[in-house]
Protein backbone atom coordinates (compact mmCIF):
# COMPACT_ATOMS: atom_id res chain seq x y z
CA UNK A 1 0.00 0.00 0.00
CA UNK A 2 1.02 3.44 -0.93
CA UNK A 3 2.34 5.61 2.25
CA UNK A 4 -0.97 7.57 3.62
CA UNK A 5 -1.01 11.44 3.41
CA UNK A 6 -2.71 12.75 5.84
CA UNK A 7 -6.88 14.24 5.73
CA UNK A 8 -7.64 16.17 3.35
CA UNK A 9 -10.06 17.60 5.65
CA UNK A 10 -9.09 19.50 9.13
CA UNK A 11 -8.85 16.76 11.58
CA UNK A 12 -11.42 17.22 14.65
CA UNK A 13 -11.00 16.29 17.93
CA UNK A 14 -14.71 15.22 20.03
CA UNK A 15 -13.01 14.35 22.78
CA UNK A 16 -10.65 15.95 24.61
CA UNK A 17 -9.92 16.93 28.27
CA UNK A 18 -8.12 20.04 27.75
CA UNK A 19 -9.38 22.76 30.09
CA UNK A 20 -7.27 23.09 33.56
CA UNK A 21 -8.63 22.51 36.45
CA UNK A 22 -11.85 20.69 36.04
CA UNK A 23 -11.38 17.30 36.18
CA UNK A 24 -8.48 14.72 36.03
CA UNK A 25 -6.96 16.83 32.72
CA UNK A 26 -4.71 19.49 32.98
CA UNK A 27 -4.21 21.13 35.84
CA UNK A 28 -2.90 24.95 35.08
CA UNK A 29 -3.73 26.87 32.31
CA UNK A 30 0.62 26.96 31.05
CA UNK A 31 -0.44 23.03 30.47
CA UNK A 32 -3.80 23.37 29.20
CA UNK A 33 -2.09 25.46 26.37
CA UNK A 34 1.04 23.27 25.89
CA UNK A 35 -1.68 20.67 25.15
CA UNK A 36 -3.39 22.60 22.55
CA UNK A 37 0.01 23.62 21.03
CA UNK A 38 0.50 19.73 20.46
CA UNK A 39 -2.79 19.28 18.85
CA UNK A 40 -2.30 22.29 16.31
CA UNK A 41 1.22 20.84 15.85
CA UNK A 42 -0.14 17.38 15.11
CA UNK A 43 -2.49 18.88 12.42
CA UNK A 44 -6.12 19.03 14.67
CA UNK A 45 -7.70 22.28 13.75
CA UNK A 46 -11.14 21.82 16.03
CA UNK A 47 -11.37 20.66 19.24
CA UNK A 48 -14.29 20.13 21.79
CA UNK A 49 -12.86 20.30 25.32
CA UNK A 50 -15.15 17.55 27.33
CA UNK A 51 -14.42 17.70 31.52
CA UNK A 52 -15.78 14.88 33.18
CA UNK A 53 -19.53 15.29 34.10
CA UNK A 54 -19.63 12.73 36.84
CA UNK A 55 -20.51 12.11 40.96
CA UNK A 56 -16.59 12.40 41.36
CA UNK A 57 -16.11 15.54 39.04
CA UNK A 58 -18.95 18.04 39.77
CA UNK A 59 -19.76 19.58 36.17
CA UNK A 60 -19.70 23.77 35.91
CA UNK A 61 -21.08 24.66 32.40
CA UNK A 62 -20.24 28.73 33.59
CA UNK A 63 -16.31 27.37 34.85
CA UNK A 64 -16.41 25.28 31.79
CA UNK A 65 -17.00 28.58 29.25
CA UNK A 66 -14.40 30.60 31.41
CA UNK A 67 -11.82 27.95 31.04
CA UNK A 68 -12.59 27.74 27.10
CA UNK A 69 -12.87 31.55 27.03
CA UNK A 70 -8.99 31.75 28.36
CA UNK A 71 -7.63 29.32 25.54
CA UNK A 72 -9.61 30.59 22.68
CA UNK A 73 -7.87 34.54 23.99
CA UNK A 74 -4.70 32.99 23.44
CA UNK A 75 -5.07 30.85 20.71
CA UNK A 76 -7.31 33.02 18.31
CA UNK A 77 -8.45 31.16 15.16
CA UNK A 78 -5.39 28.65 15.22
CA UNK A 79 -7.48 26.24 17.36
CA UNK A 80 -10.91 26.24 16.96
CA UNK A 81 -11.91 25.14 20.37
CA UNK A 82 -15.71 24.71 21.55
CA UNK A 83 -17.22 23.19 24.91
CA UNK A 84 -19.37 19.79 26.04
CA UNK A 85 -18.88 16.90 28.24
CA UNK A 86 -17.71 13.44 29.12
CA UNK A 87 -21.59 12.35 30.06
CA UNK A 88 -21.51 9.66 33.34
CA UNK A 89 -24.71 8.26 33.40
CA UNK A 90 -26.54 8.85 36.97
CA UNK A 91 -29.92 9.64 37.78
CA UNK A 92 -28.85 13.51 38.77
CA UNK A 93 -27.39 14.10 35.60
CA UNK A 94 -29.97 12.46 33.50
CA UNK A 95 -32.25 14.90 35.32
CA UNK A 96 -30.81 17.92 34.43
CA UNK A 97 -29.88 16.56 30.99
CA UNK A 98 -33.51 16.53 30.59
CA UNK A 99 -34.05 20.00 31.83
CA UNK A 100 -31.16 21.68 29.88
CA UNK A 101 -29.46 19.24 27.28
CA UNK A 102 -27.06 22.20 25.43
CA UNK A 103 -24.84 22.67 29.29
CA UNK A 104 -23.90 19.37 28.47
CA UNK A 105 -24.15 18.00 24.63
CA UNK A 106 -21.13 19.09 22.07
CA UNK A 107 -20.70 22.40 21.06
CA UNK A 108 -24.69 22.74 22.28
CA UNK A 109 -25.76 20.43 19.63
CA UNK A 110 -27.10 17.34 19.97
CA UNK A 111 -24.63 15.10 20.07
CA UNK A 112 -23.69 13.91 23.61
CA UNK A 113 -20.63 12.01 24.63
CA UNK A 114 -21.45 8.99 27.21
CA UNK A 115 -19.11 7.11 29.74
CA UNK A 116 -20.17 3.96 30.93
CA UNK A 117 -18.10 2.53 34.23
CA UNK A 118 -15.85 -0.15 33.99
CA UNK A 119 -17.59 -2.38 36.75
CA UNK A 120 -20.94 -2.43 35.78
CA UNK A 121 -23.46 -2.17 32.22
CA UNK A 122 -26.48 -0.56 33.08
CA UNK A 123 -29.52 -2.88 32.74
CA UNK A 124 -31.64 -0.31 31.81
CA UNK A 125 -29.20 1.12 28.91
CA UNK A 126 -31.39 0.01 25.92
CA UNK A 127 -33.99 2.31 27.60
CA UNK A 128 -31.66 5.38 28.66
CA UNK A 129 -30.53 5.18 24.69
CA UNK A 130 -34.45 5.63 23.89
CA UNK A 131 -34.77 8.73 25.59
CA UNK A 132 -31.75 10.46 25.00
CA UNK A 133 -33.42 10.09 20.93
CA UNK A 134 -36.71 10.51 21.83
CA UNK A 135 -35.47 13.60 23.24
CA UNK A 136 -33.92 14.91 19.91
CA UNK A 137 -29.71 13.67 21.61
CA UNK A 138 -27.61 11.49 19.29
CA UNK A 139 -25.71 9.36 21.91
CA UNK A 140 -21.56 8.30 21.52
CA UNK A 141 -20.23 5.67 22.99
CA UNK A 142 -17.23 6.77 24.48
CA UNK A 143 -13.99 4.47 23.96
CA UNK A 144 -15.66 0.71 24.67
CA UNK A 145 -12.31 -0.63 23.41
CA UNK A 146 -11.11 0.27 26.92
CA UNK A 147 -13.54 -1.23 28.66
CA UNK A 148 -13.23 -5.31 29.72
CA UNK A 149 -17.03 -5.85 30.09
CA UNK A 150 -18.11 -4.16 26.96
CA UNK A 151 -15.01 -5.99 25.03
CA UNK A 152 -16.78 -9.31 26.34
CA UNK A 153 -20.12 -8.25 25.32
CA UNK A 154 -19.41 -8.01 21.46
CA UNK A 155 -23.07 -8.78 20.58
CA UNK A 156 -24.79 -6.48 23.40
CA UNK A 157 -22.73 -3.48 21.45
CA UNK A 158 -24.01 -4.44 18.26
CA UNK A 159 -27.18 -4.28 19.33
CA UNK A 160 -26.72 -0.60 20.55
CA UNK A 161 -25.45 0.12 17.14
CA UNK A 162 -28.20 -0.90 15.44
CA UNK A 163 -30.68 0.77 17.84
CA UNK A 164 -28.54 4.27 16.64
CA UNK A 165 -25.37 4.36 19.21
CA UNK A 166 -22.55 5.83 17.59
CA UNK A 167 -19.38 4.31 18.39
CA UNK A 168 -16.09 6.39 19.18
CA UNK A 169 -12.56 4.92 19.89
CA UNK A 170 -9.66 6.07 21.25
CA UNK A 171 -6.75 7.19 19.24
CA UNK A 172 -3.95 5.92 21.80
CA UNK A 173 -5.92 2.43 21.49
CA UNK A 174 -4.82 1.96 18.26
CA UNK A 175 -1.54 2.59 18.88
CA UNK A 176 -1.12 0.41 21.96
CA UNK A 177 -1.08 2.73 24.84
CA UNK A 178 -3.63 0.87 26.24
CA UNK A 179 -2.93 -2.59 26.23
CA UNK A 180 -3.34 -5.41 23.66
CA UNK A 181 -6.59 -6.60 24.61
CA UNK A 182 -7.73 -2.70 24.39
CA UNK A 183 -5.92 -1.87 21.08
CA UNK A 184 -7.34 -5.72 19.81
CA UNK A 185 -10.83 -4.65 19.88
CA UNK A 186 -9.90 -1.09 18.57
CA UNK A 187 -8.70 -2.90 15.41
CA UNK A 188 -11.53 -5.71 15.19
CA UNK A 189 -14.32 -3.11 15.64
CA UNK A 190 -12.88 -0.86 13.12
CA UNK A 191 -12.23 -3.62 10.50
CA UNK A 192 -15.83 -4.84 11.74
CA UNK A 193 -17.54 -1.57 10.57
CA UNK A 194 -18.60 -0.70 14.53
CA UNK A 195 -16.54 2.42 14.85
CA UNK A 196 -18.00 5.89 13.79
CA UNK A 197 -15.16 8.47 15.29
CA UNK A 198 -12.07 8.45 16.58
CA UNK A 199 -10.19 11.29 19.15
CA UNK A 200 -7.72 11.43 21.45
CA UNK A 201 -9.33 11.42 24.57
CA UNK A 202 -6.42 13.50 25.90
CA UNK A 203 -5.50 14.76 29.54
CA UNK A 204 -2.33 15.68 29.63
CA UNK A 205 0.74 16.12 27.51
CA UNK A 206 2.79 13.09 28.50
CA UNK A 207 1.11 9.74 29.51
CA UNK A 208 -2.63 10.49 27.28
CA UNK A 209 -1.22 13.70 25.07
CA UNK A 210 -3.58 15.16 21.92
CA UNK A 211 -3.25 14.56 18.35
CA UNK A 212 -4.60 12.39 16.38
CA UNK A 213 -2.07 12.00 13.33
CA UNK A 214 -0.83 8.52 13.97
CA UNK A 215 -4.26 7.24 14.48
CA UNK A 216 -5.19 8.53 10.67
CA UNK A 217 -1.77 6.77 9.64
CA UNK A 218 -2.94 3.32 11.05
CA UNK A 219 -6.32 3.33 10.37
CA UNK A 220 -5.05 3.95 6.52
CA UNK A 221 -2.81 0.80 6.97
CA UNK A 222 -5.79 -1.25 8.27
CA UNK A 223 -8.25 0.35 6.28
CA UNK A 224 -7.59 2.21 3.51
CA UNK A 225 -7.34 6.25 3.47
CA UNK A 226 -11.40 6.30 2.96
CA UNK A 227 -12.21 5.19 6.33
CA UNK A 228 -9.59 7.01 7.85
CA UNK A 229 -10.56 10.55 6.53
CA UNK A 230 -13.63 9.64 7.71
CA UNK A 231 -13.29 8.67 11.40
CA UNK A 232 -10.41 11.12 12.28
CA UNK A 233 -11.84 14.39 10.14
CA UNK A 234 -15.28 13.95 8.32
CA UNK A 235 -17.36 12.56 10.91
CA UNK A 236 -15.84 14.20 13.90
CA UNK A 237 -16.31 18.28 11.49
CA UNK A 238 -19.84 16.67 11.18
CA UNK A 239 -20.59 16.09 15.12
CA UNK A 240 -18.61 19.62 15.88
CA UNK A 241 -21.17 21.60 13.17
CA UNK A 242 -24.11 19.42 14.74
CA UNK A 243 -25.04 17.99 11.15
CA UNK A 244 -25.48 13.84 10.16
CA UNK A 245 -22.45 12.15 10.04
CA UNK A 246 -21.23 11.74 6.51
CA UNK A 247 -19.69 8.20 6.43
CA UNK A 248 -21.80 5.12 7.37
CA UNK A 249 -19.92 2.32 7.84
CA UNK A 250 -21.21 -1.31 6.75
CA UNK A 251 -24.07 -2.87 8.84
CA UNK A 252 -22.30 -5.54 11.64
CA UNK A 253 -25.28 -7.36 11.63
CA UNK A 254 -28.61 -7.31 10.87
CA UNK A 255 -31.01 -4.88 11.66
CA UNK A 256 -33.09 -6.12 14.47
CA UNK A 257 -36.96 -6.03 13.96
CA UNK A 258 -37.08 -3.32 16.85
CA UNK A 259 -34.90 -0.95 15.38
CA UNK A 260 -34.67 2.46 17.55
CA UNK A 261 -34.32 6.18 15.56
CA UNK A 262 -30.97 5.91 13.82
CA UNK A 263 -29.09 9.60 13.51
CA UNK A 264 -25.78 8.40 11.69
Amino acid sequence: MARAMLPAAPMVDIHCHLLAGLDDGPQTLEESLQMAEMAIADGTTHVIATPHASPRYSFSSEAVTAAAGQLRQVLGERLHVATGCDFHLSPENLQNLFQQPQRFTLNAGSYLLLELSDFAIPPSFEETLYRLQQAGLRPILTHPERNPLLRKATARLDDWINRGCLIQITAGALLGRFGPEAERAAVEWIRGGRVHLVASDAHNTTRRPPGLRSAYLQIARLCDERVAQALVADNPLAVYEDRPLPYRPEPVRPPQRRRLLSWF
